[in-house]
């Protein structure tokens, strides 16, 4: 844990099968992306429970498109292999990160059942 890993099509599923893993979804022409970037990369430093994944849309379209994902910034969490939630949009900010981040951790620590969304 503390290092963010590529993923692509190939092993994207591997890379979220275990454990709770981050999977940020980024471009390189979305503004929001890149501002969220070192933010992305410090809570892969800061949190050992958490491991982060990235996906470059641009070169995962097909994963991208099975994945649903419709627009940038997209951040999902998944726990063992399952979506518990994602977060997206231009608006997505470090701090809403954070908040969003929380709320999920202490949802899934109480065993909440919801469906990902």
């Amino acid at each position: 844990m503390g290092q963010v890993k590529e993923a692509t099509k190939e092993n994207f599923r591997e890379l979220v099968a275990e454990g709770l893993v981050l999977v940020d979804v980024w471009g390189p022409d979305c503004v929001p992306c890149m501002a969220l970037m070192p933010h992305v990369e410090r809570l892969a430093e800061e949190r050992p429970d958490l491991d982060v994944v990235k996906v470059e849309a641009p070169k995962a379209r097909r994963l991208c498109m099975e994945l649903r994902v419709m627009g940038l910034p997209a951040l999902l969490l998944f726990s063992d292999g399952q979506e518990l939630a994602r977060l997206s949009g231009p608006d997505t900010s470090p701090s809403s990160l954070d908040a969003w981040l929380a709320e999920q951790l202490s949802a899934d620590v109480a065993g909440d059942d919801r469906p990902g969304t």
